[in-house]
């Protein structure tokens, strides 16, 4: 949605123009094409995206990026002055990650409360089951 943002912000304006405005370098690579890369200039890599194996690491992953994400759009909305047809995509956004943040948190106290119930195991089970598929140790 930011992309798209950008894309309409950005429609019809001349190269004299994006040069004016300190971009001369992204439209030399990317024309006025939406290029996912930070403000400083690093492109988007699969790189940012941590997975551990781990339930509660990823949802501790993940609860950092909303929050990241969040504080993005603050800054996005603070550069903005009056324009509601960028503001509103933008408080919107931001809203939806206020949203995810909790819902996160919500799976990680799940998972945590789950981990932390008392385990019951049953000896014989696994044995018959195994003898039962002819298996071996």
């Amino acid at each position: 949605m930011v992309g798209t943002i950008v894309h309409q912000l950005t429609d019809g304006v001349c190269p004299e123009e994006i040069e004016k405005a300190g971009l001369g370098a992204y439209y030399t690579d990317h024309g006025v094409d939406v290029y996912p890369q930070s403000a400083s200039g690093m492109p988007f890599t699969a790189a940012y995206i941590a997975a551990k194996g781990d339930p509660i690491a990823n949802l501790q992953e993940d609860l950092a990026a909303e929050q990241k994400a969040r504080a993005t759009y603050e800054k996005l909305i603070d550069l903005c002055k009056d324009d509601p047809d960028v503001l509103d995509p933008l408080r919107f956004l931001r809203q939806r990650e206020v949203v995810h943040f909790q819902r996160f948190g919500e799976a990680l106290r799940g998972v945590q409360d789950k981990l932390a119930e008392k385990k019951f195991y049953m000896a014989n089970c696994a044995k018959k089951m195994c003898d039962d598929n002819n298996c071996r140790n």
